[in-house]
């Protein structure tokens, strides 16, 4: 039988300016724009293929969030070197939210947040 559901597409992200967070994603994560509308929505690729759609919030003042808040909580990114990652984004001044700790299953993990304040992971397995 041939599988229906084959993985995540991908995740979209509301943001105040757009474009300048999808141009950050760019710059500093290694993104490229594969696609965009006049709205302005973006859909950007990593190296890995792997898509996010960008697209403009709508005013809705945002939840108070932890890490453990039901429903999403944050963006993992796969990296292939975590020391070099790590460097990568000390050389654009990410705020780190947390010291490097152990994942799930082995590996190396560590939080930082994007320009807009969305949580993200670094996870090297």
């Amino acid at each position: 039988m041939k599988k229906v559901f084959l993985g995540i597409d991908h995740p979209a992200l509301a943001a105040k300016d757009v474009v300048a967070l999808t141009k950050w994603y760019c710059d500093v994560l290694g993104y490229e724009v594969i696609a965009q509308t006049d709205k302005p929505i973006f859909i950007i690729k990593a190296p890995d293929g792997t898509n996010i759609e960008m697209m403009p919030e709508d005013g809705t003042p945002p939840p108070v969030r932890t890490v453990s808040t039901k429903g999403w909580s944050h963006l993992a990114l796969r990296v292939s070197d975590f020391d070099k990652a790590v460097a990568a984004l000390d050389k654009h001044q990410v705020h780190w939210e947390t010291a490097e700790f152990e994942a799930v299953g082995g590996g190396r993990i560590r939080n930082f947040l994007d320009i807009e304040g969305n949580l993200l992971q670094i996870v090297e397995r």
